[in-house]
């Protein structure tokens, strides 16, 4: 009897320390990309405990003509909040809505936006006897949620006007320490700056009376996004060609947002091992750490047309000088990393 106990005991003990009991539960991630769908040129946020990312519908111009929305809790299971924007509710818009920037203001939420891909008569493209494209630029909406729906503020462009030879697209909204709303944007190799005035219906004049000042670092070509940490200002900028797989991301820092600033180097392209034409990217921080993500869209391989472009996020990190290391692109994302 007792030695039946003892083999029993044994089992028992073999059984409990087997490598399946021990086994941990795997990281839940969010994969690559983060959601279903062509979409492109995200903007990623955080408003409350909720992480948002608000992307271009990626499509043919004619059909990209309205803006989905997408929010998450823990940045692994995103909800698609639909037709957040839509052309109806901006009539001057015909074509391309695109580039979508989102930032919150006195409790109400304000969503930045191009469309139509105006260009100028010297422009390749450019055509007299068709008018699509002969105006437009950069609008603002505005609603009393993050998901909307959203409602055009001015019924006409923001801004529509060609300043230092940047093309009106592709904008940004930073707030900075003191409070000011600096303005960042341009397509066509240049990068201009402004500030939004009080209500985000026009902008205040520098000093010397301009509304916009000329910051294009090197390498610029489109897609700015800047962030700040620790005393630092980080600009980030598109290189490349936007519908082929050159795309990529470079950066510069500064000691201010007006600069003067410091091209680093780029820090994101194309890995045929995973995706190419990586770019057009935001960066999100986990409020209250030292946690950052990069979202940015990819070409998946193979790639079979121009609009189809796909939403990603990375891990971002830095090295102690403050520089950013080289994002490594995945197909397993990121893990779970809810905002308490």
């Amino acid at each position: 009897m007792h030695k039946r106990f003892s083999i029993l005991l044994l089992s028992l003990t073999i059984s409990c320390s087997s490598p399946q009991s021990q086994t941990k539960e795997e990281p839940k991630l969010s994969g690559n990309p983060i959601f279903e769908g062509w979409y492109a040129d995200p903007e990623g946020i955080v408003f409350g405990n909720e992480y948002w990312i608000y992307p271009t519908f990626s499509a043919a111009f004619e059909d990209q003509l309205h803006f989905d929305a997408f929010s998450s809790k823990d940045l692994v299971t995103w909800e698609k909040h639909e037709r957040i924007l839509d052309n109806t509710a901006v009539t001057w818009a015909r074509q391309a809505m695109w580039a979508p920037a989102a930032i919150e203001k006195d409790g109400k939420y304000y969503l930045f936006f191009a469309a139509n891909d105006p260009l100028t008569p010297e422009r390749p493209g450019y055509d007299p006897n068709n008018d699509i494209n002969h105006f437009g630029g950069i609008g603002v909406a505005v609603a009393e949620s993050p998901a909307g729906p959203f409602q055009d503020l001015l019924g006409k462009p923001l801004l529509s006007d060609f300043h230092h030879g940047a093309q009106p697209i592709d904008q940004f909204v930073f707030k900075d320490i003191d409070g000011t709303h600096y303005f960042f944007y341009g397509g066509w190799g240049h990068c201009n700056i402004g500030k939004l005035n009080a209500d985000f219906t026009g902008f205040e004049p520098w000093e010397d009376g301009q509304l916009f000042h000329e910051i294009t670092p090197e390498g610029y070509v489109e897609g700015p996004f800047m962030f700040l940490r620790n005393g630092t200002y980080y600009l980030m900028w598109s290189e490349g060609g936007w519908t082929n797989d050159t795309y990529k991301v470079a950066y510069a820092m500064a000691e201010k947002p007006t600069g003067p600033y410091r091209r680093i180097g780029t820090i994101l392209e194309s890995d045929t091992t995973v995706a190419t034409g990586a770019g057009h990217n935001s960066v999100i921080q986990k409020p209250g750490t030292d946690e950052w993500y990069m979202v940015y869209h990819r070409r998946p391989i193979p790639n079979e047309g121009r609009d189809h472009r796909v939403t990603c996020i990375d891990v971002m990190e830095f090295n102690e000088d403050g520089t950013i290391k080289p994002i490594k692109m995945t197909f397993e994302g990121v893990e779970a990393n809810p905002i308490k």
